[in-house]
């Protein structure tokens, strides 16, 4: 873990982040807001095609950016789905439902920036456990306050996403 040291930047070498998941989903965990002084937490998840993200959530505290260096897409942002293309851009507020995943017929590779940030890292890596078996739903939904991630229902994203 990198200390954050107001006096130079945070840099992380692609080659020395830590890579959680596999196909067809990816995380590449940038810097945690332990490593920015609080300022942000980014990742960068890479979707194979027209595989899930993220789950239909809000966080109270946070905004959530969703850039995409390439392919294609849906983010859920309130009641609305849009499909974001490669250069495309999203900022979700906080207390918005929002949700993410590779849009049909397309892979999609985001980079995700969350500020204020939140200590987020742990939080990708016990849903890398979950997806192996080696965490439970119960241990998911008892850490939702601890990371500011508070799921839902969207029937449109439901929609969207059949």
């Amino acid at each position: 873990m990198t200390i954050f040291d107001p006096t130079t930047a945070a840099v992380i070498r692609s080659v020395d982040a830590e890579v959680i998941g596999g196909p067809p989903s990816t995380g590449r965990m940038l810097l945690d807001s332990s490593a920015t002084g609080g300022a942000l937490s980014t990742v960068r998840i890479t979707l194979g095609e027209g595989a899930d993200g993220a789950v239909p959530h809000t966080h109270t505290t946070a905004s959530e950016l969703f850039y995409v260096l390439d392919g294609r897409a849906q983010v859920l942002a309130g009641e609305k789905v849009v499909t974001l293309e490669q250069g495309d851009v999203a900022v979700v507020p906080p207390d918005v439902a929002h949700a993410f995943a590779a849009a049909p017929g397309s892979e999609a590779d985001l980079l995700i920036v969350i500020t204020p940030g939140v200590e987020r890292f742990e939080h990708f890596r016990l849903l890398a456990r979950l997806k192996t078996g080696e965490a439970t739903l119960e241990e998911l939904l008892e850490s939702q306050e601890r990371f500011d991630n508070h799921f839902l229902d969207s029937p449109a994203w439901k929609l969207a996403r059949t």
